[in-house]
């Protein structure tokens, strides 16, 4: 048996403290953190970045034709701050461009209603309203529509929260109600995903 000098010990504890400390980082959450730096954008750069797992069981499938629509009313936690749901519809479109899934102009959408709806504004009003230098859902929307996701708002919550309709992004499409809207899509095959 080796006898190991008391500073050697130390440094293998501080090594075993470290990976032991790493190891429950990874377990409680830290494996988003850690996986970050393997973001990829295969469509919309900056938003939505996934990490590729070819490992991964099902996977977007090119025979399907994928019409999707997102319900996005929750406000971020701050406004300042990406919408999450609004960045979930990226985290989206890019699984399925990773896969070289491409769907058509319009096949996903997203309606914008209740807490979600001042996101829409225009820069501008957007920082007049909220108190922030801009809108940071602005690029997102914009990268959205370039990537052919139809971006809807609801008239009744534009007008409940006192935004004209010239405030608006350019673009974004200002639907009867997001009640509607959510019907319409859905009676004619749309999936729903949920914010």
């Amino acid at each position: 048996m080796q006898h190991l000098s008391f500073n050697r010990r130390e440094t293998l504890s501080k090594k075993a403290l470290a990976a032991l400390l790493f190891a429950a980082t990874m377990l409680m959450g830290g494996a988003s953190l850690a996986a970050q730096d393997n973001l990829v954008y295969p469509v919309i750069p900056g938003f939505g970045g996934i990490v590729a797992v070819p490992s991964a069981a099902e996977r977007p499938d090119p025979k399907l034709r994928y019409r999707v629509l997102f319900n996005v009313s929750k406000a971020a936690s701050s406004p300042d701050r990406v919408n999450p749901s609004l960045e979930k519809v990226a985290r989206f479109v890019n699984l399925l461009g990773a896969d070289k899934v491409h769907p058509a102009a319009g096949d996903i959408a997203v309606i914008i209603h209740g807490p979600a709806t001042p996101l829409i504004l225009q820069n501008a009003p957007y920082a007049a309203r909220m108190k922030v230098a801009a809108n940071p859902n602005a690029a997102l929307i914009a990268a959205l529509q370039k990537a052919g996701v139809s971006v809807r708002v609801c008239s009744q919550a534009i007008v409940g929260n006192s935004i004209m309709p010239s405030q608006v992004a350019s673009g974004v499409e200002i639907d009867d109600s997001a009640l509607t809207t959510l019907a319409n899509l859905q009676i004619r095959g749309y999936v729903l995903i949920p914010d």
